[in-house]
């Protein structure tokens, strides 16, 4: 499957970041290999939907935030293993994989411990002084059989799991079973292994051991079997010789023992900054991801979490990092497309940059799209012709340019619809101020600034006259000032402009010092400032608003 590489807009977007992604990805699926997605960072909103139903082209999918977490370096398609197995299967999935440690996982998938190659080699190189440990296993006689690839000529209640000591009979008939004189109980959990010594043979099914492994494929004497079943005694015959059938049995051991129930566990949704400062002092050979309910769901390592994470984005109509999608600062930023102030984003390598002082970040796209010789579907062409309507204003905005003139009449004759009725229908899809929460009207378009050691807010509706600002005023007040003190800005403020007359009101709460320097009338009744012929945020307010604070700066420090 291609990586995705998200065309993404700023929070809180506008049209114009909308349809700019939209466009932007279906102009890189036409030029260049690799999975194009628009994205969007925040909610949608009534001239937005008002665009795209028109087009009968899809919202884009919500990004709220590409900060790296577990999720996207974890393994998904995990090799583990049921508590239940051998030591040898588990021995097995390790050598096939190439893995150092697997998670031991129940029938209802919930995580229940980890078994690694450490443990099992413990377990099977145990300390020589440690000989009992040397020689038992806990198993079913089933197991072993089958570990083995064993005949099984008579087994008594084969799937009974129990303590058992493997011993070779290697040594004289005289001194073999002195240790069952002593302790007879030792016979029962005894598994003995031997060759064709009929002597030995006899001598443990008397002894009453709990089974008799014959080594080397040999074939067994009638009577010796006959005797075995009359005694209780399990045989069967291994085709492999003495040593390595011992080795074979141990391997057949459960691995409940060898379980580490205690792992280290993450959510998939944690940072991976912050799993790397909790990490930092562990050394664990995997690290398990589980859901809410403890199943598991995923695995990572230490190496996992040295690899770049692959998600890619390309920032349209913004190139400031407090402007962002959260956690882009984190991941790969390909390519800047924008028509606003620079405020670039520190990147790793060489990115594709563009800038162009026109209305709409829309034109641009646009343009791109003629300059390949490319022509968009009419409904892609009929988004960024609303992207180029809405930032421009129908081109009565100051920040209109002859490019914008030229696309939207190019985009007019691929879509088959006029930018009039286009425009009517953008601006009459509902009052913002009037259909949403105060909260709603200043973060639907709220852009934060960075200027020298402070940040302020602008956040910009349009209207069809100023009624609907008259009403809520005081609540739009007291939302800034909220948003002012909760951000830790320096002012946030909200310009209202009218389409119609092409003239804003600006609301604004902060720094008095700053409040006091604006020499746009104030409506001292209304206490809003009056900004006519103000339409742009970028081009005419935003410069204004930075002189400003360069201007009381000082002031400020002091």
């Amino acid at each position: 499957m291609r990586e995705t590489t998200y065309v993404i807009g700023h929070r809180n977007p506008d049209a114009d970041a909308i349809c700019s992604a939209i466009g932007y990805a279906a102009f890189k699926s036409s030029v260049a290999e690799g999975n194009f997605q628009p994205a969007r960072c925040g909610n949608s909103n009534a001239r937005i939907e008002t665009i795209l139903s028109t087009m009968n082209v899809p919202l884009p999918e919500f990004v709220g935030d590409v900060t790296p977490r577990v999720r996207d370096i974890m393994v998904t398609e995990v090799i583990q293993v049921d508590p239940e197995a051998i030591c040898a299967k588990a021995l097995d999935l390790i050598d096939q994989h190439d893995v150092r440690v697997l998670p031991v996982v129940g029938k209802d998938g919930r995580l229940e411990g980890s078994i690694s190659i450490f443990d099992l080699g413990d377990h099977f190189v145990p300390k020589p002084r440690e000989e009992r440990k040397m020689r038992h296993v806990f198993a079913s006689l089933e197991d072993i059989t089958g570990a083995l690839g064993a005949d099984p000529i008579h087994i008594v209640d084969p799937g009974k799991i129990e303590d058992l000591f493997v011993r070779i009979g290697a040594m004289d008939i005289r001194s073999f079973g002195r240790y069952y004189k002593e302790d007879e109980s030792l016979a029962k959990s005894s598994i003995i292994i031997v060759g064709d010594r009929y002597d030995i043979q006899q001598r443990s099914i008397h002894s009453g051991v709990r089974m008799l492994v014959i080594s080397g494929g040999l074939p067994v004497e009638p009577d010796v079997v006959e005797l075995a079943k009359e005694r209780g005694v399990s045989i069967i015959v291994s085709p492999h010789d003495s040593a390595t059938t011992s080795w074979i049995i141990r391997s057949a051991g459960r691995i409940d023992s060898l379980v580490r129930k205690q792992t280290i566990k993450f959510g998939p949704d944690e940072k991976l900054s912050a799993v790397r400062r909790k990490l930092s002092s562990k050394n664990a050979a995997a690290y398990m991801v589980t859901d809410e309910e403890d199943r598991l769901i995923g695995v990572f390592t230490k190496t996992d979490l040295l690899k770049p994470v692959r998600k890619n984005l390309i920032l349209v109509d913004h190139n400031e990092l407090s402007q962002a999608v959260p956690g882009a600062e984190q991941v790969d930023i390909l390519e800047v497309v924008d028509h606003h102030r620079l405020g670039n984003p520190p990147t790793q390598q060489p990115i594709t940059f563009i800038n162009l002082p026109v209305g709409s970040t829309s034109t641009i796209v646009a343009d791109l799209f003629r300059k390949h010789q490319l022509e968009p579907e009419a409904k892609i062409a009929g988004v960024l012709m609303g992207g180029i309507v809405s930032d421009t204003l129908n081109l009565k905005g100051p920040t209109t340019t002859q490019t914008d003139r030229d696309m939207l009449t190019w985009l007019e004759g691929i879509s088959g619809v006029k930018a009039e009725v286009l425009a009517e229908a953008i601006f009459n899809a509902g009052s913002i101020i009037k259909s949403e929460t105060p909260e709603n009207v200043i973060r639907s378009d709220m852009k934060i600034y960075d200027e020298g050691n402070f940040r302020f807010s602008v956040s910009q509706v349009e209207e069809l006259g100023f009624d609907n600002l008259w009403s809520c005023r005081e609540e739009l007040d007291q939302t800034l000032d909220k948003i002012q003190r909760a951000e830790g800005l320096l002012f946030a403020a909200l310009l209202v402009t009218d389409v119609n007359s092409q003239n804003s009101l600006l609301l604004i709460r902060g720094e008095d010092v700053v409040i006091e320097n604006i020499t746009y009338p104030h409506q001292a009744a209304n206490d809003t400032f009056e900004l006519n012929g103000i339409v742009s945020r970028k081009k005419q307010l935003i410069p204004y608003l930075t002189t400003i604070v360069r201007q009381v700066a000082p002031e400020l420090i002091h």
